[in-house]
């Protein structure tokens, strides 16, 4: 049996790479991106106590967790694929204003 520090080491890694790349970066793909590891991190988390405690919840959670993230990912290509087309870029930094 794997220790369960292991799956959450790894998790925390994920996660915190998610977070700098979320921060830190300026195009609205590799953010997506990014955010699609945090979620991952926390899926893991999910499954590692899951399987730790021998319930059925965490899975539960992972599926809603996955399916927020599908939702998610549908919703804010469209909106990226919206503004490349008319701004021309996907720079956040050029984002600043709602008007068309």
């Amino acid at each position: 049996m794997i220790p369960i520090v292991y799956p959450l080491s790894l998790a925390a890694i994920m996660f915190v790479i998610g977070m700098i790349g979320f921060l830190l970066r300026k195009n609205a793909i590799v953010i997506f991106m990014c955010l699609e590891l945090m979620f991952n991190a926390a899926n893991l988390v999910f499954i590692t106590f899951t399987n730790y405690y021998q319930l059925i919840d965490g899975q539960a959670f992972v599926v809603f967790v996955m399916t927020i993230a599908a939702a998610e990912v549908a919703v804010g290509l469209a909106l990226i694929v919206a503004i490349f087309r008319t701004k021309h870029s996907i720079d956040i930094d050029q984002m600043n204003s709602l008007k068309g």
